[in-house]
C-alpha cells in the first residue's frame, strides 16, 4: 500500500530523518518503534502530507505521489489519529463521528443535516469495532479514553481510510484501555487496512504487529518480521546496547558504593562500642 524510499528531512543544519525507508502492505500492522527524538514524527508528518521530505520518494500503490496538505493525503486514503484525539467532549458521538461532513437531506435553502441517518449510521460503525454505543447523543466526554479512540479510528475507516496511521494511541491510557485500543489496531488489520502503529513501549507493540521498523536519531535499524526478532533485541535496538550497558555498570557502582559504606558505618559501629566496653569504670 505505502512505501518510502530514503526519506531525508532537514531543518536547517538538523538532520531530523537519514535516508530512512519503510513500507506497509494491506491487512498489515506495521510498528514504527523509537524512543523520544527518533524522527517517528517527522516521518509521518511526511507521509500524511503535514511538511515536504527534503529528499525520498513516496509511493502509494507503486505510484509516487507528493502530498501538499493532510486533506490532500485523505483523499488518497491515508488517515491519521493523532495522539491528541480531534474529539469535542461535549459533542455527542453522533457530532464527533461526522464533524464537518454530515450527512444532509434536502436542497436549497431546505437543506437539513439528516440527524436519523448519521446516529444509526455512527452506532453500526462502532458496533463494527466492537463498541456498543447505547446511546449517540451521549457527549464523548461520558466515554472512557479507549472509547474516545474508537470513535477518532471508526470515524477514519467509514470516510475510506485504507492506510490507517496512528500516533501514540495509547500513550495516556491504562493497562486496560491500552488493551482495549490494541484490539481495535487488530480489528482494522481483520478488515484488510494497512495499519501504522507508531509507539515507544515495545510491550503493547509486540502482541499485535506483523513488521517493526525501528528508528533511532532519525536512522533506520531497518524492517523486521515478528519471527525475527524478540521483543528483548528490539527494546536493545531502540535504546542502544551501549546505552543500556552503561547503565548497568552505573547502577552496579552504586551498589558497591552503598555496600562499602555501610561495611564501613558498621566497622566503625563496632569499634565505639568495643571502646566503651574496655573503658574503666569510674567511682
Amino acid at each position: 500500500m505505502v512505501e518510502l524510499r530514503d526519506i531525508v528531512k532537514t531543518y536547517g543544519r538538523v538532520v531530523a530523518l537519514n535516508g530512512v525507508s519503510m513500507s506497509v502492505r494491506a491487512g498489515e500492522v506495521m510498528c514504527l518503534l523509537g524512543d523520544n527524538g527518533a524522527g517517528k514524527s517527522t516521518l509521518i508528518k511526511v507521509l500524511s502530507g503535514v511538511v515536504p521530505a527534503t529528499s525520498g520518494q513516496v509511493l502509494l500503490r507503486g505510484e509516487p505521489v507528493e502530498f501538499g496538505s493532510p486533506r490532500e493525503a485523505q483523499r488518497h486514503g491515508i488517515a491519521t489519529v493523532h495522539q491528541h484525539l480531534a474529539i469535542q467532549p461535549l459533542m455527542s458521538v453522533t457530532r464527533n463521528f461526522f464533524l464537518g461532513r454530515e450527512p444532509t437531506v434536502g436542497w436549497g435553502p431546505f437543506k437539513r443535516v439528516d440527524m436519523a441517518l448519521a446516529r444509526r449510521v455512527a452506532v453500526e460503525e462502532m458496533g463494527r469495532m466492537g463498541i456498543d454505543v447505547r446511546d449517540a447523543d451521549q457527549a464523548v466526554g461520558t466515554m472512557s479514553g479507549g472509547e474516545r479512540q474508537c470513535v477518532a479510528i471508526s470515524r477514519a475507516v467509514y470516510f475510506g481510510a485504507e492506510v490507517l496511521i496512528l500516533d501514540e494511541p495509547t500513550a495516556a491510557l491504562g493497562v486496560r484501555q491500552a488493551g482495549v485500543v490494541l484490539r481495535y489496531v487488530a480489528q482494522a488489520r481483520a478488515r484488510g487496512l494497512a495499519v501504522i502503529l507508531i509507539t515507544h513501549n515495545v510491550h503493547h507493540a509486540y502482541p499485535v504487529a506483523d513488521t517493526f521498523t525501528i528508528l533511532r536519531r532519525g536512522t533506520s535499524y531497518g524492517t523486521f518480521a515478528k519471527a525475527e526478532v524478540r521483543r528483548e533485541e528490539v527494546l536493545r535496538m531502540m535504546s542502544g546496547t551501549e546505552e543500556l550497558e552503561a547503565l548497568a555498570a552505573e547502577l552496579d557502582e552504586f551498589a558497591y558504593e552503598d555496600e562499602a559504606q555501610g561495611q564501613g558505618q558498621e566497622q566503625g559501629h563496632s569499634a565505639q562500642t568495643d571502646a566503651d566496653t574496655e573503658a574503666p569504670q569510674g567511682d
